[in-house]
């Protein structure tokens, strides 16, 4: 996916091809670049978390399509968005017009990095994507540096939303189109009748809290659901969601009478 400022024709190019013969600038530091970097990405293992951003401050430099796309990711999680940009796409003009991001229109300082969670480079400047990696790796703070993965410490995957649920694919970086077309096959796999089963499932949370008295109580009560039959996701499909509070209820009595 291209990152920019100008045309959907201008890439920002990784670090083997930008700094091709001169020093390298990854967080290697070999001198000269050798794209060992790139091939360190798929042998990386990845802590996978879910961040939560509500009200927490978070930087987007570069006020291009791919600036628009991680602020609009942002906004979707509640975060305090603030965009560093001299020009923005319109929709992002106006998203700082209704008051629901905060533009500071100008290039990017050091500065901006105060108080944020988390930085993401968008621009089509490489060095100034550069230099927003090294001010946040000082201050230890999460930094991703779109399409160059070498500059991340963290990487965003295609995520899946439905509901409540949300499913994450990564590819390690090695290919966006790929965790893009994983994303449109899962989205058609799991949809709707699962998200609409973890509502009913969470509604019944509280009781298996209050009533079952043990860890192992309160999974073997929801897997016996989750997983028995008939199958609940079957019937939500069928739009029976009166049969599946049917499962949930018979749950409840056979988990209530073991725990008593």
């Amino acid at each position: 996916m291209p990152g920019r400022d100008c045309p959907a024709a201008t890439l920002i190019p990784v670090p083997a091809q930008a700094y091709a013969g001169k020093e390298c600038v990854c967080q290697l530091r070999k001198g000269i670049c050798d794209q060992e970097c790139v091939r360190g990405m798929l042998e990386t293992p990845f802590y996978i978390a879910c961040l939560r951003l509500k009200d927490r401050r978070c930087l987007v430099v570069g006020g291009g399509d791919i600036g628009l796309e991680k602020v609009e990711g942002l906004l979707a999680c509640d975060a305090d968005v603030t965009l560093v940009a001299p020009d923005a796409h319109p929709a992002l003009t106006a998203l700082a017009a209704e008051g629901s991001i905060r533009w500071e229109q100008r290039d990017y300082q050091p500065g901006d990095l105060e108080g944020c969670l988390i930085a993401i480079a968008a621009t089509d400047d490489t060095d100034v994507n550069i230099h927003v990696f090294d001010d946040a790796e000082r201050r230890a703070m999460l930094v991703n540096v779109v399409d160059v993965p070498p500059l991340c410490n963290f990487i965003l995957p295609a995520i899946v939303r439905t509901g409540p649920l949300a499913v994450a694919i990564s590819t390690a970086g090695a290919s966006p189109a790929l965790a893009k077309r994983m994303k449109r096959e899962i989205a058609e796999l799991f949809g709707e009748p699962y998200a609409d089963l973890a509502v009913l499932l969470n509604d019944a949370r509280g009781w298996a809290k209050a009533t079952l008295p043990t860890y192992q109580d309160r999974k073997e009560f929801f897997e016996s659901i989750v997983n028995g039959e008939p199958d609940p996701i079957a019937l939500l499909r069928a739009g029976d969601v009166d049969a599946v509070r049917g499962l949930i209820e018979t749950a409840r009595h056979a988990h209530a009478a073991v725990a008593g």
